[in-house]
């Protein structure tokens, strides 16, 4: 796994149009073997994954994390013009290490290293809502992307290491 590294672009499930049409999200990788890519950013749309995680592409976009790799993923959304979201942010996201994954007028994709902590990160992201009307937060590999609502929970290995 650990010899082929070549930059590529994984298509991704992202989600599902009502009429049924599959969307894919295009996330820029490193292969890492057959079907196994390392990303190189957190996904803007597709659940479950970060910068840096391992994946492995199943049918039809699906993916498995075979290896969670330190980062979580929070994404932004916003009635408000992100730049100035961003920049109301910028240093206490300097103090949790957080990258700018992703930034467009409404919607905003941070990668941040879990060892800056829950308490720390949900403080910086709360304040930002109460400051900015309709602005919304979410984790993006926190919970099940399934239920929305079941813990993950590989940080408690990662954090052990």
């Amino acid at each position: 796994m650990e010899g082929n590294t070549e930059k590529t672009m994984v298509q991704l499930l992202a989600g599902q149009r009502p009429d049924g049409e599959l969307v894919f999200e295009s996330v820029p990788a490193l292969a890492k073997g057959e079907d196994c890519y390392q990303l190189l950013l957190s996904p803007v749309f597709a659940k479950g994954a970060a910068k840096h995680d391992l994946i492995r592409i199943k049918m039809a976009g699906q993916f498995v994390v075979e290896k969670h790799n330190g980062y979580l993923c929070v994404r932004v959304f916003s009635r408000t013009e992100t730049k100035l979201l961003h920049q109301a942010m910028e240093k206490s996201l300097l103090l949790l290490k957080a990258d700018l994954d992703h930034q467009d007028e409404r919607m905003l994709v941070y990668s941040i290293p879990v060892e800056s902590g829950f308490d720390e990160i949900e403080a910086v992201f709360n304040t930002l809502s109460k400051g900015f009307e309709q602005t919304q937060w979410f984790y993006s590999n926190v919970y099940d992307p399934d239920d929305g609502q079941t813990p993950l929970n590989w940080w408690h290995d990662y954090l052990a290491k």
